[in-house]
């Protein structure tokens, strides 16, 4: 791959959770849409990826998203998501911080007191509604592709747990979704490590148990994470979604709630119109909400919106220096545990 000889990046966070955002000087990826950029990533060169998501550019606890110009004619930019594991189709938290890096910079216009920016994602078309005031963002909700369930109470093998049950779901990309006692553990900070153990096994334990697809996009067949929740007393779920090689989200996890509301919603526990509040092991809060429904290849789903709110916090500029020893970065498993390569 050709590099320009640096990358410019804004740093954003979403309710603590980092997702910078690559604007300018990134290399050109090949593909008809979206999706097959997304593929090209993973299946073909993951240099970009390597190079901006992991040691010693970056750490563990973030991600990196890839702005480009929209294949679609209705949409505004195009963006995928760049973890350390691979390049996924869809998040809430980055779709955040990357329409507020894109108004709050001027790359596409601002208008007060809404904005809508149309995302053009692997995932699918994402509506944004930015609504802004004296320059900033206040909160992004976001209009999420169709989701729906692959399973519910699907019942998994786990030798350190025993039997336990997971919901599977599409959110924008494929979670498996733990009701967090059954592991007898409470979303808290200071289980954090724990959970994003149990999270990493959890997620090489179901995909060995249950396969999924995505009738419509190609390439989507595994489960890129587990998520676990409870409900709290005033109603809120919680939520904490595990990232491989051993993390948690530090935000409510956009897609991850997306997922659970086609859960609630395919046991008729949410109809359209009805909102719920999603709230991450730190304390931070999205709002959900059922805003219709369809079909995804003869599958009844759900349409969320999701909102909330990213920050900037400062920018910065990555050289591409040809005599760098690491350009395909590295991990180290006293800080990323294990399974990243």
């Amino acid at each position: 791959m050709q590099w320009a000889r640096s990358l410019e990046l804004v740093e954003v966070h979403c309710q603590g959770e980092v997702g910078k955002v690559i604007v300018g000087g990134a290399p050109e990826i090949p593909g008809a849409t979206m999706l097959d950029k997304m593929n090209h990533i993973n299946d073909v060169d993951d240099s970009l990826r390597r190079f901006v998501t992991l040691e010693p550019r970056a750490s563990a606890q973030m991600t990196v998203n890839l702005v480009t110009a929209p294949i679609r004619p209705d949409a505004d930019a195009g963006f995928i998501v760049l973890q350390a594991d691979r390049a996924h189709a869809m998040s809430g938290s980055n779709s955040m911080c990357v329409v507020t890096a894109l108004l709050e910079t001027g790359r596409v216009p601002m208008r007060e007191p809404e904005t809508i920016v149309r995302l053009d994602t692997p995932a699918g078309l994402v509506v944004a509604r930015a609504r802004c005031e004296n320059g900033r963002c206040l909160s992004v909700s976001l209009d999420n592709v169709p989701c729906f369930i692959e399973a519910l109470d699907r019942k998994i093998e786990a030798t350190a747990w025993g039997a336990i049950k997971a919901d599977i779901a599409f959110g924008g990309i494929h979670y498996a979704i733990v009701d967090v006692d059954q592991l007898g553990l409470a979303i808290e900070p200071k289980n954090a490590r724990v959970l994003a153990e149990a999270g990493v096994q959890l997620k090489e334990i179901i995909g060995r148990q249950v396969s999924v697809s995505h009738p419509e996009l190609l390439g989507m067949t595994e489960i890129a994470y587990v998520m676990f929740r409870n409900v709290e007393p005033d109603g809120a779920i919680r939520t904490c979604t595990t990232l491989p090689a051993g993390r948690v989200d530090r935000s409510p996890c956009g897609t991850g709630s997306s997922a659970n509301l086609a859960v609630l919603h395919a046991r008729g526990e949410v109809k359209v119109g009805d909102v719920r509040r999603s709230r991450s092991i730190i304390g931070g809060e999205f709002t959900v909400e059922a805003i219709g429904e369809t079909t995804v290849g003869g599958r009844p789903a759900v349409i969320p919106r999701i909102t909330g709110r990213a920050w900037i916090y400062g920018k910065e500029e990555l050289r591409v220096d040809a005599g760098d020893p690491f350009p395909k970065g590295f991990t180290l498993s006293d800080a990323w545990g294990s399974g990243i390569a």
